[in-house]
């Protein structure tokens, strides 16, 4: 009888141990992370920061080890105050927050969930940092899209050397967007060349405002902003046919309404979004001293439709943008 128990006792010990060893090595299929992604609105240039965010974690953590919960902001700040409130009662890890209005709202909505931005111009602005030094501190780090403005600058004169009016057309709720044009607005001022500011309030009263702007100024400048990204067509309508060149400040915006532009990477930016937040999930890096980053590379482009159409020839050393 002691035998028999002995050996079912072993049988039982070693169906335990079989079990013990099947369910580790099973593999792990629940997210080690959460990662809430507040993006303010769908246009090409935010989309491909995203895209390039996600895929910059997949191929550091891996697909299994990650869940993202993307979230549109549907181009308005109280809605990605919504996002970033939900993300916070989620729980997340860690929070991109795709532009600044989306940056901004997620600042106001938690200092202890890391956040991350990409796509926002100028930190100290968007988060009304006094002598910004270039680290946010706190829970909140980042990459900027900001190019060269100076160059920027220097195209405007270069494409348009005898322009005497340029008209800076930007959206007014848009911070970084008054930092870029109030930048631009000096600098031309020094080459006597006469900048006039073009504020307007959203969509509904781009037209008007570009109109005026076309119908008084030799060249129009569009800095990286994100409701003008979204209405280029608007644009496109108003100043081709008035044979009036643009400056745009990104390559989407350049595609959709403009002649010229010094562009970056904003896949490229994601992705160096994507790194960042990997280093801060992992412990690697604390996000507090994590200094913002900035494109590696800036690239001229033309829009080769716009230049056709308004007779001009494209300069030296300027890449054609590549039909969608």
């Amino acid at each position: 009888m002691k035998k028999v128990l002995s050996i079912v006792l072993a049988l039982a010990l070693c169906v335990s141990c079989c079990a013990m060893l099947t369910a580790c090595g099973e593999k792990k299929t629940d997210a080690k992370y959460k990662i809430g992604i507040c993006q303010l609105v769908e246009h090409v240039a935010l989309d491909a920061a995203t895209e390039g965010f996600k895929q910059a974690v997949i191929d550091e953590l891996g697909e299994d080890a990650v869940e993202f919960d993307l979230q549109n902001g549907q181009n308005d700040a109280n809605t990605c105050s919504t996002i970033v409130n939900q993300f916070v009662s989620n729980k997340v890890d860690l929070i991109m927050a795709n532009a600044t209005p989306a940056l901004q709202a997620a600042a106001a909505a938690t200092a202890e969930i890391p956040i991350l931005g990409t796509s926002v111009t100028e930190y100290g602005v968007a988060l009304e940092i006094k002598d910004f030094n270039g680290t946010v501190g706190g829970n909140i780090s980042g990459t900027s899209d900001l190019a060269p403005l100076d160059k920027q600058v220097e195209m405007i004169t270069a494409w348009c050397p005898d322009a005497k009016t340029v008209g800076l057309l930007y959206c007014s709720k848009e911070a970084n967007s008054q930092y870029q044009v109030e930048y631009v607005k000096t600098e031309l001022e020094k080459k006597n060349v006469t900048a006039t500011l073009y504020p307007f309030a959203d969509s509904n009263d781009l037209a008007q405002i570009c109109t005026t702007a076309a119908d008084n100024c030799d060249v129009i400048y569009v800095p990286t902003d994100n409701t003008v990204a979204e209405n280029t067509g608007i644009i496109n309508n108003i100043c081709e046919p008035k044979k009036i060149p643009l400056i745009g400040g990104d390559e989407g915006i350049c595609a959709g309404c403009g002649t010229a532009t010094l562009c970056i990477s904003y896949y490229d930016l994601g992705y160096t979004t994507g790194k960042m937040a990997v280093k801060v999930l992992t412990g690697e890096a604390k996000i507090s001293e994590m200094p913002i980053g900035y494109a590696d590379k800036q690239t001229p482009k033309y829009n080769k439709q716009n230049c056709e159409a308004l007779d001009i020839a494209p300069l030296d050393g300027y890449e054609a943008i590549e039909a969608k």
